[in-house]
């Protein structure tokens, strides 16, 4: 009945219908990639698979695009050109799910699912490539590096991806949820993941004996200080109806009980949507670290560093109405509340000047998600999806977007 309906939405016979005969082989690459993940800037041997992948389907490949990014295009003729992106970066996570096929690499996991991705993308090139009669246009199949520290698409569009392959029309993606059942999208119009600011924070002071604090300054009092001062900028600067978090995750000081130090590092992720929400955040850490400093007669400013930062992910509501629209006779369609949680996706979007969407994937076995139990969240040692419903609809979801957004013939 699933491709009944398929068939019968897309207008595309056979298409579809032919995931059976490939999934054992998608299935089999999904298990490898698990197996044996890479870290964000060391994905060599995943970019090497995905490049071997796209030649034998007939497209053109280029690799090493801002490190291990890989990219092939297929042109069939006149019409819209369509970006599909995945990303291939695993997480420094040690897995303990127990699955027969877990990561053979310590401390290294797939556990946000970009094996999954990874597998689907190759899965959709599969049958597009052999359904050539059935649209017109052009694929572009971008294989992005180290999004788990958002830093690929940058460095993929610095390297001049747009140079190098047509530009798109339109750029989709998807990402698994650990939060909607497998057998399910999950649709969000307008800002679907949150700008993304790491701030790297040195708080100076002058250290000495413990017994004697009237000799010193004290920069882990400072840091104190300024981490309850650092509240105040989304509880009492911010718009309540505008999402914003500042989160402290690390702090970092002195080496002895009765040694107070020369200095105290702290290192913070910065959430928003709205540019100009996150301007202000940003300040506003500035200007408090630097006001607790001065109060304190600290010797000098702190230091402030942003080493990673990433644009929202925005969802161009006229895309995502039309894609929800292609989809919904093929899938159950459940609209998702945006998230705080952050991506690169976005970037080709921005940087090509074009609509963009990302679709949510469920990846949680049905039964383990109507049980109302906790459930392992992405990026948790325990998370591992429903694989074959995942698997299938990931190839479906991508394969009926592509399909939606290319020239009929």
């Amino acid at each position: 009945m699933l491709i009944l309906a398929l068939i019968l939405s897309v207008g595309a016979p056979d298409v579809l219908g032919r995931i059976d005969s490939i999934y054992p082989d998608l299935d089999a690459l999904y298990r490898d990639l698990h197996q044996h993940p890479e870290l964000s800037l060391h994905e060599e041997k995943t970019a090497a698979k995905m490049a071997e992948r796209l030649r034998n389907l007939g497209f053109e490949v280029q690799t090493g695009i801002g490190g291990n990014g890989v990219v092939g295009v297929l042109r069939n003729g006149q019409g819209p050109t369509v970006l599909l992106r995945t990303d291939m970066d695993a997480l420094p996570v040690e897995e303990k799910t127990g699955v027969p096929y877990s990561s053979q690499v310590p401390g290294t996991a797939h556990a946000c699912g970009h094996d999954l991705h990874m597998a689907s993308w190759v899965g959709a090139a599969t049958l597009l490539s052999q359904a050539k009669d059935r649209w017109r246009g052009t694929l572009v199949l971008v294989g992005q590096p180290a999004e788990e520290i958002v830093k690929g698409a940058k460095a993929m569009i610095a390297d001049g991806l747009f140079k190098k392959v047509p530009k798109p029309d339109f750029a989709v993606a998807i990402h698994d949820d650990a939060t909607l059942a497998s057998g399910k999208v999950g649709i969000v119009s307008g800002y679907a993941l949150a700008n993304v600011d790491t701030v790297e924070m040195t708080i100076y002071g002058k250290g000495g004996h413990g017994a004697y604090p009237h000799k010193t300054i004290d920069p882990v009092v400072i840091a104190a200080r300024t981490v309850l001062s650092l509240q105040t900028i989304v509880s009492r600067e911010n718009n309540p109806l505008d999402p914003a978090v500042v989160t402290v995750g690390s702090i970092h000081g002195g080496t002895k009980s009765n040694i107070i130090p020369d200095e105290v590092k702290l290192q913070m992720t910065v959430r928003s949507y709205k540019p100009e929400v996150r301007k202000r955040m940003l300040e506003a850490i500035a200007r408090i670290a630097k006001a607790e400093s001065a109060a304190a007669n600290a010797p000098k400013e702190p230091l402030i560093n942003i080493p990673e930062s990433s644009n929202a992910t925005y969802n161009d509501p006229k895309l995502i109405e039309r894609l929800a629209r292609a989809l919904a006779p093929v899938v159950p369609v459940e609209e998702k509340q945006p998230v705080m949680g952050a991506e690169d996706f976005g970037e080709f979007g921005i940087a090509a000047g074009v609509p963009s969407a990302m679709l949510w994937v469920g990846a949680v076995e049905p039964a383990k998600f109507a049980s109302g139990a906790p459930l392992p969240s992405l990026h948790s040692s325990q998370f591992a999806p429903d694989r074959e419903r995942t698997l299938r609809m990931g190839v479906t979801t991508l394969v009926v977007s592509a399909l939606e957004l290319l020239g009929k013939p």
